[in-house]
């Protein structure tokens, strides 16, 4: 379970699984529970990943591994890796029953089918979810409440209620406790501010790197927000960051349904300007921003990697932070401004991350290839005959004044069991008559197949398709674009006659 507040409690699961075992003359030996722990990934499961090496090693001194319900091994978004860790279970002679189901985990056909729904229904009810929060933490950005984290030096958060009245200062750690309260930023203690106001005065009219600014704070016996000495870096981020000139700023990075860590580019930020009491002019924040892109701009490409290369050297890895805390250096944006992103600049100098950031790379590759897509689309159509129009703005396509189609190129993700998917996401926004999903290869290099899906046909705005996906989709599935094509062809009168 994840979290108090759910049916799922762990007191809950317990009553009905001592049921379950009573009803059927089980004896229960052990108990392995992941109290406040998500779902949606093995990592950090401690109890389960406890459970599993007990049987693999031989160690479980039982026969049956009882489980609430088949979501109870974790809402995986591939149904395959719930369906592994029955697999290790029974490869090891371990029963597993499902307490709370209504079917029988006896191998039967029926009871395999109603499994791999349970199990993509698990992953879909976590995609649904995160669809759900982010949308209702980007309203509450955009009204101007804070969404987690420490508020910074120089400023406080301050809870509110349902009508912005101010209620209590809330303190390093503490958070709301009521739905309806919300948290705003406001400025510190006027020391604070003052010293906030000197960094920036020292910084864009003075001169002063954040080194030589972190030197002279530390000198005077002054301590960052975390009562800890100030650092190159922990200047930096008062320069760059938004919030102390009123911004409210959000999402600048994701892990959605903890799958990657991933930076977003800046068109994807949610953001409220104006939205706290700036404690910095905005005149000021400017400057610094101009005088740190500047930094950068003198260096050139060769420069920036020898400079990169030898934190590297030093460090033995990279991240924004270690580049930020590096003296004599650019910045991380400056990085990813100048190389595109900073995975770019870290192939470069040959460092590779932990996490697979590989994604990003495609997914820009393919935004790139969606233009030519259209364009080789639009010049089938005419050589059918067919009359087409392209909006400008949407890329929508009009055929012939009588339908209108949009053209998607989709990524191919290679699951941790080898498997291929694909996740199209139908443009309600747009409603075309028809959307043409170019499925591309397990390279993501060439296009794989292509389905034509009709509105009037299609229910879920967002489709998940595998290799096969049965006649319901893949009834949908050609093998070029020819019968795109042929919709637009026009027949000459006397032979449509």
């Amino acid at each position: 379970m994840s979290t108090e507040h759910q049916k799922y409690s762990t007191d809950n699961q317990s009553a009905v699984i001592r049921r379950y075992a009573e009803k059927r003359g089980y004896e229960i030996v052990r108990t392995y529970a992941d109290e406040g722990k998500s779902g949606l990934r093995l990592v950090g499961r401690d109890a389960l990943q406890s459970l599993l090496d007990d049987v693999e090693r031989g160690r479980a001194d039982y026969a049956a591994v009882l489980v609430y319900d088949v979501s109870r091994w974790g809402r995986f978004q591939d149904p395959d890796e719930a369906a592994e860790i029955e697999l290790r279970c029974k490869r090891a002679g371990i029963l597993v029953h499902y307490c709370a189901e209504q079917f029988e985990n006896d191998g039967s056909i029926g009871s395999s089918i109603v499994k791999t729904v349970k199990r993509a229904m698990a992953g879909e009810y976590s995609r649904e979810l995160s669809v759900k929060v982010f949308a209702g933490q980007a309203n509450l950005i955009r009204l101007g409440y804070r969404q987690g984290g420490a508020a910074g030096y120089g400023l406080r958060r301050v809870l509110v209620d349902q009508t912005g009245k101010p209620k209590s200062e809330l303190a390093r750690g503490e958070q709301k406790s009521i739905a309806t309260d919300r948290v705003i930023l406001v400025p510190g203690p006027e020391a604070e501010i003052m010293v906030v106001r000197e960094i920036y005065d020292h910084f864009t009219s003075g001169g002063r790197s954040e080194q030589e600014i972190a030197g002279i704070l530390n000198s005077r016996g002054v301590l960052t927000d975390l009562a800890r000495p100030w650092t190159r870096g922990t200047v930096h981020q008062i320069l760059i960051n938004e919030k102390y000139i009123g911004n409210n700023v959000w999402g600048r990075t994701s892990f959605k349904l903890k799958q990657v860590h991933c930076r977003n580019p800046a068109s994807a930020w949610v953001r409220a300007d104006g939205s706290f009491q700036p404690i910095v002019e905005a005149a000021s924040f400017e400057a610094a921003r101009a005088i740190i892109a500047a930094r950068s701009d003198r260096l050139s490409d060769e420069r920036m990697l020898e400079l990169l290369s030898e934190i590297l050297s030093r460090r033995g890895y990279l991240s924004g932070i270690i580049i930020d805390e590096a003296e004599s250096c650019p910045s991380s944006s400056s990085y990813s401004s100048r190389f595109g992103t900073l995975l770019r600049a870290y192939a470069l100098v040959g460092f590779v991350p932990d996490r697979d950031y590989r994604y990003l790379e495609i997914n820009r590759a393919l935004r790139r290839m969606h233009p030519g897509v259209i364009a080789e689309a639009m010049s089938g159509i005419e050589r059918a005959g067919g009359l087409v129009v392209q909006d400008p703005t949407t890329d929508l396509l009009s055929i012939n004044d009588e339908f209108t189609a949009s053209i998607v190129v989709v990524r191919c993700i290679n699951t941790a069991a080898g498997s291929l998917r694909w996740k199209v996401r139908l443009d309600t926004a747009l409603e075309p008559d028809l959307t043409v999903a170019v499925r591309m290869n397990q390279t993501n290099e060439h296009p794989h197949d292509y389905y034509l899906l009709p509105r009037l046909d299609m229910h879920d705005a967002v489709l998940r398709l595998c290799e096969f996906n049965g006649l319901s989709l893949d009834a949908y599935r050609f093998d070029s674009l020819s019968r795109f094509y042929e919709m637009a062809a026009r027949a000459p009168l006397p032979e449509a006659a």
